[in-house]
């Protein structure tokens, strides 16, 4: 397997450190180049990050002398140096917009886990065991941007990765509506206990934009690739209420669903045992060996104990049981920073290396 460049723009951020240490040990990805804001510039990775370094694993010997360079004024010698990059840049919606599009037209693939390019019809949004086959949708946007190699695709919102792997498997039968109380770790916000302190001993029951995220955008990885877009699946209908609770890493849902030919629950055990995705087919190294965990104890999963199931790509589910209102409910868990994030944007960014787009 040749071994690509790669680019982190937006490297010192807590997603952009999760990118930075994922590249470590990578049998394909090598990363040459980490870019930020202008006031990190010109300085080590390790000085231009200090004291904010938030994993709970090492900054990476090898990467803390790369010299950080200037996401947007060194963008174009950045696109000559790679073969791709990860985009996990802090700024304003079309400021990212703007420069993930610059990066794409300088011939440079991103591969994005902003929110900014999400509803870009041509854009695919994609999580390889669910909809791999919008990649294809590539092609038109490159048209679009007059591009040979260039071209942005993205990953979708961190709490969709704890509920929807466990959903779709189930769609054969018909889903309808689905309830989801989702109870998100504080590094959902870029975020630690010392950074964050009010977050101890406490729950705040609102985070900016995430319902709607929640609500919309499984639409999109359910749609159909049609004359060079995206068009969003039209159900099932899907409400969601988004709560941040004290835990580090790890988004945990309860599910309530309803089906329009209910299944039994022994099928939809069997389903999620077997379910695998093009990931698995094609081998992928960030891929887990079993996508779907589901545990039969009664109090698991939990977000401390199985958060890092498979590296953190896998999705636990647990207590599966009929409900009085809807047919069923269930819980999920995904890690936040690894299935969510950074580790989703590199499963992706594998994907398009095995399919040929990078």
């Amino acid at each position: 397997m040749k071994k690509y460049k790669v680019g982190v723009i937006g490297g010192t951020g807590m997603v952009g450190q999760r990118f930075v240490s994922l590249m470590e040990n990578h049998p394909w990805f090598n990363l040459t180049v980490i870019a930020a804001s202008p006031r990190s510039a010109g300085k080590t990775y390790a000085d231009a990050v200090g004291a904010r370094w938030a994993l709970e694993t090492p900054m990476p010997e090898k990467f803390k002398g790369i010299i950080v360079k200037d996401a947007e004024a060194d963008a174009e010698a950045i696109a000559s140096e790679v073969d791709f990059v990860f985009s996990a840049v802090d700024m304003k919606k079309d400021e990212i917009k703007a420069l993930e599009e610059k990066y794409a037209k300088f011939e440079c693939p991103v591969v994005s886990n902003n929110s900014a390019h999400r509803w870009t019809p041509d854009v695919p949004m994609v999580v390889p065991e669910i909809n791999p086959e919008h990649i294809k949708v590539i092609e038109a946007q490159r048209k679009r941007l007059g591009t040979k190699r260039g071209f942005i695709a993205v990953k979708s919102n961190c709490s969709l990765q704890s509920y929807i792997p466990a959903l779709h498997p189930l769609r054969g039968f018909g889903i309808e509506k689905v309830l989801v109380c989702t109870y998100q770790a504080i590094s959902g916000a870029g975020k630690t206990f010392e950074t964050w302190p009010e977050m101890l001993d406490n729950v705040i029951p609102y985070i900016g934009g995430e319902e709607e995220k929640s609500e919309q955008e499984p639409m999109k990885l359910w749609g159909k690739v049609e004359n060079g877009v995206i068009v969003n699946a039209s159900s099932p209908s899907i409400t969601a209420q988004c709560i941040r609770v004290p835990a580090s890493n790890g988004h945990m849902a309860a599910v309530f669903v309803s089906f329009r030919k209910k299944p039994e629950m022994e099928e939809m055990l069997r389903l999620w045992k077997s379910f695998a995705g093009r990931a698995q087919e094609l081998n992928l190294p960030t891929a887990p060996k079993q996508f779907l965990h589901y545990f039969e104890e009664e109090n698991r999963p939990q977000t401390k104990l199985d958060r890092n199931l498979e590296n953190g790509m896998a999705v636990s589910i647990g207590r599966l049981r009929p409900d009085t209102q809807y047919d069923y409910k269930f819980v999920c868990l995904s890690h936040n920073t690894l299935r969510g994030a950074a580790g989703g944007a590199v499963l992706l960014a594998e994907l398009l290396c095995a399919e040929n787009y990078i």
